[in-house]
């Protein structure tokens, strides 16, 4: 195991250098932690550093806990997940009557996924006021894109609905149900529900890059994240939730099998599973604007890897992928970023244009590319590394984005052709 802890360091160390990541790295195995450590700026403004205490926007993460929440109530006979979903809903919210709060649970609802660009949701709806009607009328309000139960679709309003749920039938605000029945119980005293106007302790910034400047993350209201995201917490408490699924506890074991089973797309209940290097592994990632988080839970094995970031540094899932290679003894290569390939300006330009109009731009400025969002509030810099093909300047990306020609001779990114 000391060797694994010394290539795990040098492996972080080697990633941490070519990205500018602000955030917590934990990694514990058997009780015993064997790498943890904090990075860059919790608040930029006071000059306050990210410390293992910190605490972070879980984003996606926080589906476990509202998917928890349901299998409590599933457990005291308040709802039956094998049920129609509606019935459990408020009667000015009601949803097609197929629909199953297991089908909520896994993802496989067929509701409309209103997540995509056209929508405007995360470039405007979400910095509105909140309100719970309007918001159900105006995004998931509609009939099923496909039958229920037929097809894995990741769709955060299948969370909003379950966290109205859980309020409709127990009688307690979302935030009070996960505190007095989840957080109070296991101690989590750093953890809360972020409400976008309550002050939460040691609560880190989520930050981005408009150009090359470091700034603060487009506004959103947290309320529209409820039960999909808008969860904070830490290391710390995350390990006492990590501890509580290893051993079983707060749910009877009749509960927890529905909990772990998986459905379509490896996908449980707020958790996905894999087995690999002979183990199972349960886990879930978080993206949101300034928000990068990751958790792999090795119950059989006892280990717990968790990685939470407030910029957009960093590939988490790469990071997190290494972590455990290392761990399981499976050789990984060095740390690298794409190799640019040098293109000329006129070249360049030719993909320059709107694409949707107040939501994708691509500008060429001092001869640099950027893919210009938010009605043009936020640059990201792009570069070229192959053929049609492009990664962000200042963060770790996996997957090249795509600017390719249609059929119609016109240049398209992200599927939205190129508008004069």
């Amino acid at each position: 195991m000391q060797s694994a802890k010394m290539k795990l360091e040098a492996y972080i160390h080697s990633y941490l250098e070519l990205w500018d990541f602000y955030g917590v790295i934990q990694v514990v195995s058997k009780g015993e932690v064997l790498f943890e450590s904090a990075y860059g700026y919790a608040n930029l403004e006071f000059g306050i550093k990210n410390n293992i205490h910190s605490c972070f926007s879980l984003a996606s993460v926080s589906k476990q806990f509202t998917a928890f929440a349901i299998m409590l109530l599933h457990d005291q006979n308040k709802l039956n997940i094998d049920q129609s979903a509606q019935v459990y809903l408020p009667e000015n919210m009601k949803i097609h009557e197929s629909i199953t709060v297991h089908h909520l649970l896994s993802h496989t609802s067929g509701l409309y996924n209103f997540h995509n660009f056209e929508n405007d949701f995360f470039a405007g709806y979400n910095r509105n006021e909140y309100s719970r009607d309007d918001f159900f009328k105006t995004y998931i309000n509609k009939q099923p894109t496909t039958p229920p139960g037929t097809a894995f679709d990741y769709n955060n309003s299948n969370y909003n609905l379950l966290a109205w749920i859980i309020e409709n039938v127990s009688g307690e605000r979302y935030e009070d149900f996960i505190r007095n029945n989840i957080f109070k119980p296991l101690k989590m005293m750093n953890s809360d529900v972020d409400d976008g106007c309550k002050p939460i302790n040691n609560k880190s910034t989520p930050y981005t890059k408009d150009f090359n400047t470091i700034i603060k993350s487009p506004y959103h209201n947290e309320k529209f994240s409820i039960g999909a995201g808008a969860i904070v917490s830490n290391c710390e408490d995350l390990l006492k939730w990590y501890i509580c699924l290893r051993d079983r506890k707060l749910l009877s074991l009749e509960a927890y099998s529905r909990f772990f089973n998986e459905n379509q797309n490896n996908y449980c209940y707020g958790l996905e599973h894999h087995y690999v290097y002979g183990a199972h592994r349960y886990a879930h990632g978080g993206d949101h604007l300034g928000v990068s988080t990751y958790m792999q839970n090795y119950f059989d094995e006892d280990l717990c890897i968790i990685i939470l970031s407030n910029n957009e540094a960093i590939d988490q899932y790469r990071l997190g992928q290494a972590i455990a290679d290392i761990l399981h003894h499976v050789e990984v290569k060095a740390p690298t970023q794409h190799d640019e390939q040098i293109i000329s300006e006129d070249k360049l330009t030719e993909f320059c244009g709107i694409y949707l109009k107040d939501k994708i731009e691509i500008e060429l400025i001092q001869g640099k590319l950027y893919f210009t969002r938010f009605s043009g509030n936020l640059h990201i810099e792009i570069y070229p590394v192959g053929e049609g093909r492009f990664v962000r300047k200042h963060s770790d990306q996996v997957d090249p984005y795509r600017i390719e020609m249609n059929e119609q001779g016109k240049w398209t990114f992200f599927g939205y052709p190129k508008n004069g």
